[in-house]
């Protein structure tokens, strides 16, 4: 660092005794000569050298310090050290959207020739990666049902080097057996990929059960209040240095500082805010059940869901995500969703307010009905991202949109 920056990092790592919640809120702080308590923004571009032997130095990697903030920021650096910290993992990247963590995540180790196993069951966008943008550079991707462990086994091929999956599944709330799977990858030789942004990181901890690499969409719970878009890359130290380091500076991804800041103080309540959003969650799954005009609900945490017990075994909770599905298809789903008052419709997640969205017409409208209907996705499903709301108040919502059939 150069002399005005002369940081206090609470080294929370290297100690072995704080707990998560302590880490949440001190993970990876370094203050100025300032002595802010806040962590300090830091919104400029570049930074300054005090000679030119300084700079060259930098810039060979024979110094430390900041070169240019599209390579690395302080304000992004404390938030990148504190998801590390909560993740259980060496390093990690921040960038500037979930889907540039995604792809970032996967060209990083991929070359033409090289193939890629993936879970059918993925959010639009994700998919497309894999299915439509791999393909277009010479690296082949085979979907699968990613709850089949046999088709995991028979997909793998001399030249596979990633698996990627998301666990729960967007949006019928799936779950996979991450260590059977990460078994699998490594047998093969291949990096096991986990976007783990249903669970979040309180929720299920992917690297622990043999994940290589964790991605999340920062922008979902860690933000938590629908302000900045963000994600995270977290693996290694070797990973990140050696496939991800190069990739990532000379190709842009990078988090603004500002949405690194405001990642920062979301952190602070993670884990209040999960542990909310989860007990409701399980409390409004359990009232859907008993509803007139529910055809079916999803939710990891009670014991109908089909995969209920891996559930059990890799997850913290049920998680904050409910999907169900009404009477009458699309045009059912449309009633009830038009009908509340206090659920935002929206393609969001994560956020303090409850939002529902059709998937159908929405995050998976790309895909075919024939597509849809193999994932579960039915024109009547609806999946519901539980708020901070009294969890009284989103029951009576949801009784007043399915009156409305």
């Amino acid at each position: 660092m150069n002399e005005h920056f002369d940081p206090f990092v609470e080294d929370a790592a290297g100690d072995g005794e704080l707990g998560l919640d302590t880490l949440l809120v001190h993970g990876g702080t370094a203050r100025s000569g300032f002595g802010e308590t806040s962590e300090a923004m830091f919104l400029n571009s570049g930074f300054v050298y005090d000679s030119a032997e300084a700079a060259e130095a930098r810039f060979k990697g024979e110094a430390a310090g900041f070169i240019y903030s599209r390579y690395a920021n302080p304000t992004v650096d404390m938030f990148e050290k504190r998801m590390a910290l909560i993740e259980g993992a060496e390093a990690a990247r921040g960038t500037a959207s979930g889907m540039a963590a995604v792809t970032a995540a996967l060209l990083c180790q991929l070359q033409a020739g090289d193939h890629v196993v993936a879970s059918r069951a993925l959010f639009g966008s994700c998919l497309y990666v894999v299915d439509e943008l791999l393909p277009r550079y010479g690296v082949p991707c085979t979907l699968v049902d990613g709850t089949d462990l046999d088709q995991w086994k028979k997909a793998v091929r001399p030249e596979t080097k990633v698996f990627f999956l998301e666990s729960p599944t967007n949006p019928t709330l799936d779950v996979l057996d991450l260590k059977a799977i990460a078994d699998i990858a490594h047998d093969a030789g291949a990096r096991l990929v986990v976007d783990n942004v249903f669970a979040t990181p309180l929720g299920q901890r992917p690297m622990k059960l043999g994940a290589d690499v964790v991605v999340y969409s920062a922008t979902k719970h860690v933000d938590g209040q629908g302000r900045c878009l963000g994600g995270v890359i977290l693996s290694t130290e070797e990973f990140i240095t050696t496939r991800l380091k190069d990739f990532y500076r000379h190709t842009g991804p990078s988090m603004s500082p500002f949405n690194a800041w405001v990642m920062l103080k979301g952190l602070e309540t993670l884990a209040l805010r999960v542990e909310r959003h989860a007990a409701s969650a399980a409390r409004v799954a359990d009232f859907l059940a008993g509803l007139p005009g529910i055809t079916r609900v999803l939710y990891p945490g009670r014991a109908d869901h089909p995969r209920h017990e891996i559930a059990r075994r890799q997850m913290a909770n049920g998680g904050p995500m409910v999907a169900f599905e009404v009477e009458g298809g699309k045009q059912g789903a449309f009633r009830v969703a038009d009908a509340f008052r206090i659920i935002k419709i929206s393609n969001n997640l994560g956020d303090s307010k409850s939002l529902v969205t059709h998937p159908a017409t929405t995050t998976h409208q790309r895909l075919t009905p024939e597509a849809r209907a193999a994932l579960g996705i039915g024109d009547g499903l609806l999946r519901l991202s539980v708020g901070l709301e009294d969890p009284r108040d989103i029951e009576n919502d949801l009784a007043r949109g399915l009156a409305a059939l």
